[in-house]
């Protein structure tokens, strides 16, 4: 598999995984709406004003979570598959002595051609070392040391 394959890929796998965070937060609006809508004034007064505040938090939350899935998909819309460079930016397969990353959102571990690779946020402690590193160098993270072998 070529290097625009094996990014194809990968990125595809992070759309996929925004697709699937977007849909699950919408079932939870859905679902909260319902319920605000559904539920109805009882004698006990408390109760239900606390069951409604439960319910306010969590669309909160889940707006929250929306807006997050924003910005994941507004830093997939800037990557470049077909762009590649020696040196490590967004939309980089950075190949190194210990794992692979793929620099683009936190969407954990993927797999392609049968390999791991860990999608990372240039964001990330792990991400902000690995962008604008070249071919051969060292960082160290948590510790150890990671040396760059390959930038895709």
């Amino acid at each position: 598999m070529s290097q625009i394959k094996i990014k194809e890929a990968l990125f595809r796998h992070c759309e996929l995984f925004v697709k699937k965070r977007t849909e699950t937060v919408q079932e939870i609006i859905s679902s909260n709406q319902k319920a605000l809508q559904s539920e109805t004034k009882s004698s006990a007064g408390d109760k239900h004003e606390t069951g409604r505040a439960m319910l306010q938090l969590e669309m909160e939350k889940a707006s929250q979570q929306l807006e997050g899935i924003a910005i994941m998909n507004q830093i997939l819309s800037k990557i470049v598959i077909a762009k590649s460079g020696e040196v490590g930016h967004l939309g980089s397969i950075i190949i190194t002595d210990k794992a692979n990353y793929f620099l683009s959102i936190s969407a954990g571990q993927l797999v392609a051609e049968g390999k791991n690779y860990f999608a990372i946020s240039v964001s990330s402690p792990i991400g902000k070392l690995l962008l604008g590193k070249r071919k051969n160098e060292v960082v160290v993270f948590n510790g150890n040391q990671i040396k760059i072998i390959q930038i895709l």
